[in-house]
This record gives structure tokens, sequence and C-alpha cells, in this order.
């Protein structure tokens, strides 16, 4: 593929102004109390916007490439970039494919918050078309195919962080090499607020590999947010910044990466990655969807939707 960036077949990605033009590189070889927007959402949507449902026809992500920079943009700003099952089906078109001569892949979102979390009333929509979480599980894998794209991606991959990255938000900005905060930005997992595993694109592990298990269990069990400062100390940012140097930080990071040999990247990557992989004693995340499925199915169930049908 052609690097020069008139002739990049993605969307326009107009939110954030352009980084720093590289040269081309030629391609290698082949306890607290519920916060508002919890009982709005899964981690979702601001109250204000609560009723705010794009068009299933809207595209929910904007991608931009720019010689060696592929930048990715959660853009569905009226509902914080909740996630939906179209949003990680339009992330993993992009991802699932890596093209060589991409060395970083820059992920954002629009709007005042990177990401408030995954879209409950999708998740209520869903159970409604099928009790038994069919939809769920569907939308789980393609959560943990996502977050494994982004992870395994033979380029870099740098999270920018705005405002609030919340449950899925929380997972996706995990996911990546590095990820820069806004002094502003936060970090909370409210699932066991509102009744749900921490199971969600292969989190669990990866938390407990940054963080820590001791760290790790505090943030999940209390569901209190974590500032920017601290989520430097703990390496969930390993950069922070004012907000409005965000794009500067991310293209200081970018622009020495362009410049790495394809091979030498793609190895050095592999090597992370497997070292990262081997100090975990199990990593469950493959279960993640049938998780998420059956606790919300059981609670469906509950509620009165019916008894779980026998055998």
């Amino acid at each position: 593929m052609n690097v020069s960036s008139e002739a990049v077949p993605y969307p326009p990605y107009a939110q954030h102004p352009p980084y720093p033009p590289q040269p081309p590189v030629p391609p290698g070889p082949g306890g607290a109390a519920e916060p508002a927007h919890d009982r709005a959402g899964y981690g979702a949507r601001p109250p204000e916007a609560a009723a705010a449902h794009p068009p299933v026809t809207a595209r929910a992500v904007r991608v931009e490439r720019r010689d060696a920079v592929l930048s990715i943009e959660l853009d569905s700003p009226a509902t914080g970039n909740a996630v939906t099952a179209a949003m990680l089906e339009e992330l993993l078109a992009v991802l699932a494919v890596p093209d060589p001569a991409v060395r970083a892949v820059v992920l954002s979102g629009a709007g005042a918050d990177f990401c408030l979390g995954g879209d409950r009333d999708e998740f209520a929509d869903s159970l409604g078309v099928d009790p038994t979480g069919g939809g769920i599980r569907h939308s789980g894998t393609l959560a943990r195919r996502v977050c494994e794209a982004l992870t395994n991606n033979p380029a870099v991959t740098v999270a920018r962080v705005q405002g609030r990255a919340i449950g899925a938000g929380f997972a996706l900005a995990l996911a990546c090499d590095l990820r820069v905060g806004a002094d502003s930005a936060s970090f909370r997992l409210p699932e066991l607020t509102l009744g749900l595993p921490v199971a969600w694109g292969g989190l669990l592990p990866r938390l407990l590999h940054e963080v820590g298990a001791a760290r790790a269990r505090e943030i999940i069990l209390t569901g209190r947010p974590v500032g920017a400062a601290e989520a430097y100390t703990l390496s969930i940012l390993q950069r922070v910044v004012p907000e409005q140097d965000l794009d500067q930080a991310v293209a200081e990071w970018v622009r020495p990466v362009t410049r790495r040999p394809e091979a030498a990247l793609r190895v050095t990557k592999t090597l992370l990655n497997s070292h990262a992989a081997a100090t975990r004693l199990a990593d469950t995340s493959v279960l993640d969807a049938e998780l998420m499925a059956s606790v919300l199915a059981a609670a469906h169930y509950a509620r009165g939707a019916g008894a779980p049908p026998s055998g």
C-alpha cells in the first residue's frame, strides 16, 4: 500500500490536529456511592444523552492514515463514546489485518470523554431478543478480539485519554502499549456496582499484570475513580500532561517509532508480549463473553423475565 496520505481509503479524521509529517517509510517484508452516570448506563452514557441513539448506519469510528501513523477515533460523543457491537465491528475491521507500513496506531475518543463504557441499553435490547445472552456473547467475543488486536498489533499502539475511561473504555486504553492522559483524566471499573463481572476484552489479566494484584483488587472491589496522577503511579498511564498538550505528547512518542525498521519493531513487540504473557498464571479472557452473558441472563430471569429453559 502506498504510504502517502493522499491515497488512504479511510473516512476523514477531523477532531485533532495532524501529527507532525513523517518521512515516508518503505514497506518491510511481508465501596463508594453509585454516581449518576452509572445509573444511566453500564458506566456508559451521561444523563443528558441517555436517550441518544445514533442511527444504525452511522459510523462509530473515524480513521485516518498519515504516512506511517494510523489514527482511530471513537466517534460517538453524544453517548460518551459508549461501546456498541457496531463500534467493535468497525474497530475489528480496521485492526484485524495490520498494514506492515504502519508503525504506530493512535486510539482516541471524540468529545469530553475517552469512553464511558459499554452501551447498557444495547445489553438490555439484546437480552430482550435472546434472554440466554447470545447477543452478549457475540459482543464479548468481538471485545476480546479488538483488545487482542490492539495488544498484538505489530505497530506500537498508543491510547490518548481525556476525561473519563470507564469499564470498556478502561479496557481499550489498557490494551494499548503506551497510554498518555490529560491531567483531568480518570479511570473507573463500576462493574460490581452494576451487578456485572469484570469480564470484558481481557481487562482483568492485563490490569493484574500492569498494576499488580493488590491494587487491582482494591480498584475493582471499591469501584472508586482513579485520577490521572494515581493512574501514573500505577502504570495505568505512562505520561500525564495538560489536555491541550495531549497531541504533542502523542507526537513525541510516535515520531521516533515511525522511524524504526518494520521487522525489528514487529519482533520486539512479539518479545514484549511473550514475556508479559509468561508472567500470568492464567488468562481466562477467552471466558469473558461467557461470564458476562451468564451473569446478565441470570439477572434478566431474576427480574421476572421468565424461568430459564430446562435441560
